[in-house]
């Protein structure tokens, strides 16, 4: 977590169960974390489904979420398919490449 929220603009970062949606770690402030992880969980859940329906191999690698004022990065870990990180990242402050990068990094890494 603590890597994550080094990255510029990092608002909250969390390791997120698959299966449940539940927080299994996470760090910062701004987000309800606990609230938003659940809910994200249906967004990897519908895009694996789709991606099997289309016949579509391989791994999601990431999934990004553009609002208003922030970004929400979502990686599946590649490790453990219960798991993904999850950073949500200030627009206008944060740079998206660089936090891609790290959160690929941290996905690495990872040690749960």
């Amino acid at each position: 977590m603590n890597a994550l929220m080094g990255v510029g603009g990092a608002m909250c970062a969390a390791v997120v169960d698959y299966n449940s949606g539940m927080v299994v770690g996470s760090k910062g402030k701004g987000v309800d974390m606990d609230i938003a992880s659940a809910g994200n969980t249906e967004i990897i859940r519908a895009k694996q489904r789709t991606m099997k329906d289309l016949g579509m191999a391989g791994p999601i690698e990431d999934i990004l979420i553009t609002l208003e004022s922030q970004f929400h990065i979502l990686r599946p870990t590649q490790f453990s398919k219960d798991l993904f990180i999850y950073l949500v990242l200030d627009k206008e402050t944060g740079n998206l490449a660089l936090a891609r990068r790290k959160v690929q990094d941290v996905e690495r890494e990872l040690v749960v």
